[in-house]
């Protein structure tokens, strides 16, 4: 019989300390990692398996649309299933993709060996942040949220900083295939870290929808995900354009990583102690929509845009999605962790896949990058606009609370 609560209770044996920590990173670096490989060993894809650059676009939509349309379930899926098998599909399926990502020998089969790594994207969050809500106190919550998505730009940075050089030296195959071995490894560290007995938050396999807070907060991680990914996609292709060499327009991405890292564990804790985050969203997409200001300056004489440019970037708009999610983990009035944290997903994704596409549309068109600069631009402005609104829609929310509790 399957008994409804609240709290979780696991055996202290069962925590094992850092390499909990770490499974919680590589749970959110490996499946994300797909899209800054994309990006990083783009030019060498394209070039092998002769396809015009613009094409990676449709590659991060294969795996994000699919991720997008999987978060719609995967908060029930987690909480029916439990967080060690989901774990488990996670890493798994990271294996399996990468295997046959290396082992490709047309477009149209990257993009189904890139599309299988939306079934870990959209489990990633939902699973990490059920275990931070079950098995971390109160008080370390938002440190921790902080810490594992900063699993995401560790990812950014291992592929600015090693595969580019794995690739040159062997091959983007072979820089595709060193992941397989780091996420079967994973695998096993699962059995460590995540308790054996599951109890469900509900008695069965069901499905809400999200409430009007919930609702705002979707919206502007919808505008963030449009933005990052196009950015991250496109920025050493733009780079290359302005006479950077692969290596160098690679280590943007390294940057961005570097900068994204110390946004999401600084910026995660420093949204906790505010009365609402939502103030520090808007301030950070304002600040977003800047750098890639900075970024559309950037000629063959003018690098250090690109460099002020991708460190803006990864410090201001990569925090957003932590904040978010450390939003639904403390409150309970965006819905249920589980649930909550896939319909952002949901929403991030969903962008995720949109902005790489829809800037390859505006590129063709006008012939150049500058357009996309300019939607990404706008983009943001609409986020800031909307975490206004969310501000607006919480204190309306805790004044009717109030009320009703007088």
């Amino acid at each position: 019989m399957i008994r409804k609560t609240n709290t979780l209770r696991i055996e202290k044996s069962t925590l094992t300390g850092y390499l909990f920590i770490v499974v919680l990173v590589f749970a959110m670096a490996l499946p994300m990692l797909v899209l800054y490989a994309i990006s990083t060993l783009g030019p060498l894809l394209s070039q092998d398996l002769v396809f015009d650059s613009t094409m990676l676009g449709y590659l991060v939509m294969s795996s994000f649309g699919l991720a997008a349309i999987l978060s719609l379930w995967s908060g029930a899926i987690v909480d029916f299933f439990g967080a060690r098998k989901m774990l488990l599909v996670i890493f798994f399926t990271i294996a399996i993709a990468f295997m046959l990502i290396a082992s490709v020998q047309t477009f149209a089969g990257l993009i189904m060996a890139v599309a299988i790594c939306g079934i870990a994207q959209a489990l990633a969050n939902p699973v990490t942040n059920f275990l931070i809500a079950q098995q971390v106190t109160q008080e370390k919550k938002a440190k921790i949220v902080g810490i594992k998505q900063s699993g995401v730009q560790l990812a950014a940075l291992f592929a600015g900083l090693l595969l580019p050089g794995i690739a040159l030296l062997y091959g983007w195959r072979a820089a595709f295939w060193a992941i397989v071995p780091v996420a079967i490894l994973f695998c096993f560290s699962t059995f460590l870290v995540t308790p054996k007995a599951h109890v469900r938050i509900t008695k069965g396999f069901t499905y809400t929808f999200p409430n009007s807070l919930l609702l705002w907060l979707m919206c502007i991680q919808f505008c963030m995900g449009i933005s990052l990914s196009a950015y991250v996609t496109f920025l050493p292709t733009f780079a290359i354009q302005q006479g950077m060499t692969l290596f160098m327009a690679d280590s943007l991405i390294a940057v961005f990583g570097v900068m994204g890292m110390l946004s999401r564990i600084v910026l995660t804790p420093v949204g906790a102690k505010l009365k609402d985050e939502s103030w520090l969203l808007c301030i950070l997409a304002a600040i977003a929509a800047g750098a890639i200001v900075f970024t559309m300056y950037a000629d063959i004489d003018r690098h250090e845009w690109l460099w002020l440019g991708a460190a803006c970037v990864g410090l201001s708009a990569v925090g957003t999605n932590a904040i978010a999610m450390s939003m639904v983990i403390r409150d309970s009035t965006f819905g249920t962790v589980t649930t909550a944290s896939s319909f952002i997903s949901v929403a991030f994704f969903g962008g995720f896949a949109l902005g790489p596409p829809l800037y390859a549309i505006l590129a063709d068109y006008s012939g150049g990058f500058l357009l996309g600069w300019k939607m990404l631009v706008v983009v943001l402005v609409c986020a800031c606009v909307l975490a206004l609104a969310l501000n607006s829609a919480r204190r309306q929310s805790a004044e009717r609370l109030t009320a009703k509790t007088i």
